[in-house]
């Protein structure tokens, strides 16, 4: 018979190795305001900014987060970077919006854009916006390239419009 304190032990351990691997595949979601946002759409780096506008409650948005998902994956080692930005209320940042990025184990840069004023920013992404969602903006200011879109995407449409309106060698 195993003694009691080694069972204790055993389980002890067993418990910190789960919730180590569960931490270690916990993503940094944060509650930003528009000057963060800012950061990537006024960058002068050569890079390829893939910003994507969604929520946890919005179907085609889900939908369609693994082809920027799998964009960010082929992308890697490319200046091509996805950034998804949701839109949910900041209120449900710690009780919807990290467990959905750590369920659906997203790996691009999540952050929450915490400005309720739709109207005070929403012309600064692109005035063509209307407001829904999804949404997503290919920007590199480098190159003064600049697109936007304001329906689901497919991986075939993102590597498409990076490819014909992002091409890396000018």
């Amino acid at each position: 018979m195993v003694p009691r304190r080694i069972l204790c032990l055993s389980a002890l351990l067993c418990s910190l190795l789960l919730t180590g691997n569960a931490m270690a595949q916990t993503q940094n979601v944060a509650s930003v305001k528009l000057p963060h946002l800012q950061k990537y759409l006024n960058s002068k780096s050569d890079t390829t900014y893939v910003i994507n506008f969604w929520a946890t409650w919005c179907k085609p948005c889900i939908e369609e987060l693994p082809n920027f998902e799998a964009l960010q994956k082929q992308s890697a080692g490319k200046p091509i970077q996805v950034v998804l930005v949701s839109m949910d209320f900041a209120k449900d940042l710690e009780k919807k919006v990290v467990p959905f990025v750590n369920r659906h184990k997203l790996q691009s840069t999540v952050f929450l854009l915490d400005e309720p004023d739709q109207n005070a920013w929403i012309d600064l992404i692109d005035p063509s916006w209307s407001g829904a969602i999804p949404a997503t903006l290919f920007v590199n200011n480098s190159r003064k390239q600049r697109f936007f879109i304001e329906k689901p995407i497919t991986l075939a449409q993102l590597q498409e419009y990076i490819t014909s309106k992002f091409p890396q060698n000018p």
